[in-house]
């Protein structure tokens, strides 16, 4: 369990790196993202880790990307265009 938490946080790293470097203008500060990618892997980590069982650690590192990723997805703001759009139509 505890290489499964340390791999999830690596992974939860390099996901928010990965996020940074793609999509800084879009994205809250750096701070957030690190912290959200971080806590969302480790939370990935366990739930997954409950759903599966002990013994499968490859399926909860893929399950704990996978939520991360979802989590990370949350911070992404729109686009200027998108944001031009909604304030034409405020209903």
């Amino acid at each position: 369990m505890l290489l499964e938490a340390l791999g999830s946080i690596l992974i939860g790293l390099a996901l928010s790196w990965a996020a940074t470097r793609r999509l800084p203008e879009r994205l809250p500060s750096r701070r957030a993202v690190f912290t959200t990618g971080t806590l969302g892997t480790l939370f990935g980590a366990y739930v997954t880790h409950v759903a599966v069982g002990p013994g499968n650690a490859v399926a909860v590192l893929i399950g704990s990307a996978a939520i991360g990723a979802v989590l990370l997805s949350l911070l992404v703001r729109p686009s200027g265009s998108a944001r031009r759009l909604h304030r034409a139509f405020p209903f």
